[in-house]
């Protein structure tokens, strides 16, 4: 055991972990030249087209130093605030971290939100600077920074290059000398903590972990602690890049269990496995539950595909335990689930993936956060979709949830930065300068309003440079409406929205201009409404495409041709009472991109 070191790579979105870790790998020899690639351990084709990690990886490298042979278990984890759940996860089962800093950009939010979670862990922390390589590098501007943040020593932070692998034998080195090995009793009944799971349509669900104290050997009969159930170790084994078979796990290592598991329910992130000879008295404290930010609700194109994409939410959420789906139905939808997200990115995502993977493609509609109803009857109602709002006259107040954002930028995007946060009805909480030309602001915003477009415009207005990082605080008194959207007096409930009172008028207008470019032309004139009650707001027609009847009527009395005109108007009127209006997936996107 005393030669297992368990580490994790963290660092902000584009700081070059996946690349660090490519160096590691080869300096290791786990992979060989032909194996390798770029960002090997980014496995999805989604993750190589965004150039970003969306899951984390675990993989395991053999290391000789000093005349002994180490087992070094390496975690990479994502670094996009929306996938921030997989960084706790992969922390929780490690004992030290690489904390990445790219010397071209510094500190940024990212990088100090997920050495905080670290710390609170307890690890041991080994700062690198990435991208010594690069013109722009300012080694000595950013150790300083690393320095003042963690208040370590100038020697203790590393310099490399992921790129050139420049530094590489120094952060083995000090991962083997620095990074405690993992503690746990090996004569104690087994108990090993489910950090992430895949499913595989041979072998059934295949779940990773991480042995906290015990073993286990192929063969045993283990039981999963929370669910209760009982399985068989068919196989054990190591993470390599492919999954490699052992005999036995033993105490403070990472490895995998095959027990033909085929429901996906019945395994769960952050449960306990132990045998069922001699049972652990305790469960390990997992992970706390994962609160979703976002709500949308997803559905079958085609209504007999209910039950596909329930089977195919499940198997998802084995692999990404961030999502929360429930069953609800829509009148304009049918029947579909309402899932929960941390953020725009994850739902892109998670539609993106269901359509590769399962080849689901489904309609999702206008996220949106949830809120708490204070009736007149003096009860609580949580209400995550406008729809659910009870009537006007039973509503005292609505409560929005607030979010505490913190943004770190260079100081000349101060501002534009200043006057965005306002707009979205931010309340300025503090700000101070880093350096002398790095200001971190924080704020108190309705979360409702950095659902849409607040990351993109961030990003504009500060040419790429600000950083943003966010955590729920309180719910608080706001004045909200509800937003219906009419088509031809239909209300498409898939449309509405709660919005603040004083952004109602300008955002209804806006819906009804773009949904009049994106519905088709019928045989009639759809009527395009934005309302607040019984109020409407604002107004958009779709004309109808007609024919030209009076084309057979050339001179003679204009009486001949109306009376014509008045036939067809009256055919049109029949056809609207009749006709209904398909509303396309892309006008519930466009909502998303209004400006």
């Amino acid at each position: 055991m005393k030669n297992i070191r368990n580490f994790c790579i963290i660092a902000h979105i584009d700081h070059g972990k996946s690349t660090l870790a490519d160096r590691l790998l080869e300096a290791t020899n786990t992979l060989s030249a032909r194996e390798m690639e770029n960002q090997v351990l980014d496995s999805m084709d989604l993750e190589k087209e965004k150039g970003i990690t969306i899951k984390s990886h675990a993989i395991q490298m053999e290391y000789g130093y000093r005349g002994e042979k180490y087992v070094l278990n390496l975690i990479d984890t994502p670094g996009h605030v929306d996938f921030s759940y997989e960084v706790s996860r992969a922390i929780a089962s490690c004992e030290g971290a690489l904390l990445v800093v790219d010397a071209t950009q510094g500190i940024q939010a990212q990088t100090i939100s997920n050495l905080y979670l670290a710390i609170n862990h307890n690890l041991e922390i080994i700062p690198v600077l990435n991208k010594i390589d690069m013109d722009a590098a300012m080694v000595d501007v950013v150790r300083d920074q690393v320095v003042e943040l963690l208040g370590c020593k100038e020697e203790e932070v590393l310099l490399a290059s992921g790129k050139t692998g420049e530094g590489v034998p120094q952060i083995l080195e000090a991962i083997v000398e620095r990074i405690p090995a993992p503690v746990g009793d090996p004569s104690k009944p087994l108990q090993a903590l489910i950090f992430d799971s895949v499913f595989n349509s041979f072998r059934g669900i295949i779940a990773y972990f991480k042995v906290v104290n015990g073993s286990v050997r192929k063969g045993d009969k283990v039981k999963f602690f929370n669910t209760g159930k009982e399985y068989v170790a068919e196989e054990v084994g190591v993470l390599r890049m492919r999954l490699c078979p052992k005999d036995e796990i033993a105490t403070g290592d990472v490895g995998y269990i095959i027990s033909g598991i085929k429901s996906a329910v019945e395994v769960k992130v952050g449960d306990t496995i132990t045998k069922c000879s001699e049972p652990c008295e305790t469960a390990i404290a997992g992970f706390e539950e994962v609160k979703p930010m976002v709500f949308a609700g997803v559905y079958p194109i085609e209504s007999d595909e209910y039950e596909d994409l329930r089977a195919s939410l499940e198997k998802l959420r084995l692999n990404d335990a961030s999502l929360v789906f429930e069953p609800e139905s829509s009148l304009a939808l049918g029947f579909g689930f309402r899932c929960g997200f941390l953020g725009l990115l994850h739902l892109e995502i998670v539609q993106e993936r269901l359509f590769r993977e399962f080849n689901m493609d489904c309609i999702t509609t206008v996220p949106n956060v949830s809120y708490k109803v204070h009736t007149t009857q003096g009860e609580v109602l949580d209400v995550h979709n406008p729809s659910g709002l009870p009537a006007i006259t039973l509503i005292d107040y609505i409560e929005e949830p607030y979010i505490r954002a913190q943004v770190i930028s260079k100081s000349e995007f101060f501002g534009a930065i200043m006057k965005l946060c306002l707009d979205k009805r931010g309340l300025l909480v503090s700000q101070h300068f880093l350096t002398s030309d790095r200001v971190e602001l924080n704020f108190d915003i309705p979360l409702a309003e950095i659902v849409f477009d607040f990351y993109d415009k961030l990003k504009s207005i500060s040419k790429g440079y600000a950083s943003f990082d966010y955590h729920i605080i309180d719910y608080r008194d706001s004045d909200l409406v509800k937003l219906d959207i009419l088509l031809n007096g239909e209300q498409v409930d898939a449309l509405s929205s709660l919005i603040h009172r004083d952004h109602a008028y300008d955002f209804g207008r806006r819906m009804c201009e773009k949904l009049k470019e994106l519905i088709p032309r019928q045989q009639f004139d759809i009527a395009i409404q934005a309302a607040i009650g019984a109020k409407i707001i604002a107004r958009e027609t779709v004309k109808a495409v007609r024919k030209d009847v009076t084309a057979k009527c050339y001179g003679g009395d204009i009486t001949r041709k109306r009376k014509l005109l008045e036939k067809q108007k009256r055919g049109k009127r029949r056809m609207r009472q009749v006709g209904n209006v398909e509303v396309p997936q892309s006008a519930f996107m466009a909502v998303l991109k209004l400006d």
